[in-house]
């Protein structure tokens, strides 16, 4: 198993704070509310996300204007599948917050007490992604397990691998993947560069890979409900910081970055 990738990089958040709070840094001290009552408040220091591999590319996307907006605060990030980053902030990895692409890991760490009240920021689609021009000709997740049809799926535990099976159960489909990996941009990988015909991964991967790979569709009556959330750690040392981006997550320059690459807000 592959460690998740880190990516570090200067960023900066906007805390919007309604104008009766107080500068304490308890949770709640900050709000993702808008309107003429806020007022822009800079934060300084590091903070640590741990986030959805999925995620890669709209949050480094946000980076730029973050950066803009308050070069004071550091962010470092930590891509991967979100299994195996729970069980790193569960060994005690300094993160300051977590973004997982389901809510099953990230209720693990609710039941273990080690993050706030978690909040939906983001839905996402499932997609078939195979090489340029279709080679297999697939049309459909039947296809995926004709014979001579090479398939990855993710491992059991990872988001878009568990999303993928319940599919397959609820469709009576079938099929033996040629290996399972830890997160999806292990799984889109093996698609570009041939050693498998087919993945199943998210719809934004699938755009973020341009021309590497084609999209499937899969049906809105087959897809599952893929909802992402969002927390601070509670051992955060920097809790004004780590409050910010999950209210920039959830409406704010990386709400915005996220929609450009595909998600959708939460309703």
């Amino acid at each position: 198993m592959s460690h998740p990738t880190r990516v570090a990089a200067g960023a900066a958040l906007v805390v919007l704070a309604a104008c009766s709070s107080s500068t304490s840094s308890t949770s709640g001290s900050s709000s993702s509310a808008s309107g003429s009552t806020t007022t822009a408040v800079p934060i300084s220091g590091t903070v640590n996300v741990f986030a959805a591999a999925s995620l890669t590319g709209a949050f480094t996307t946000a980076k730029a204007t973050l950066t803009a907006a308050h070069p004071g605060l550091s962010i470092t990030y930590d891509f991967g599948g979100s299994n195996t980053l729970v069980t790193q902030i569960k060994n005690g990895a300094p993160a300051d917050v977590f973004a997982s692409a389901d809510a099953k890991n990230m209720q693990t760490l609710v039941s273990a007490g080690l993050v706030e009240t978690p909040v939906t920021f983001a839905k996402n689609k499932l997609e078939i992604a195979v090489a340029p021009g279709n080679p297999k000709g697939i049309t459909g997740l039947a296809d995926l397990a004709r014979p001579g049809v090479s398939v990855v799926l993710e491992a059991n535990g990872v988001p878009a691998g568990d999303y993928t099976r319940q599919v397959l159960a609820a469709t009576s489909i079938s099929l033996t993947p040629r290996s399972l990996e830890t997160d999806v941009k292990s799984a889109l990988a093996k698609v570009t560069s041939g050693e498998a015909d087919a993945t199943v991964v998210y719809v934004t991967d699938v755009t973020a890979a341009g021309t590497k790979v084609q999209g499937v569709t899969i049906p809105d009556a087959d897809q599952p409900s893929i909802t992402y959330p969002i927390a601070v750690v509670k051992t955060t040392k920097n809790h004004a910081a780590a409050q910010a981006f999950v209210d920039s997550a959830v409406s704010g320059d990386v709400q915005r970055a996220l929609e450009a690459a595909g998600f959708v807000a939460p309703s």
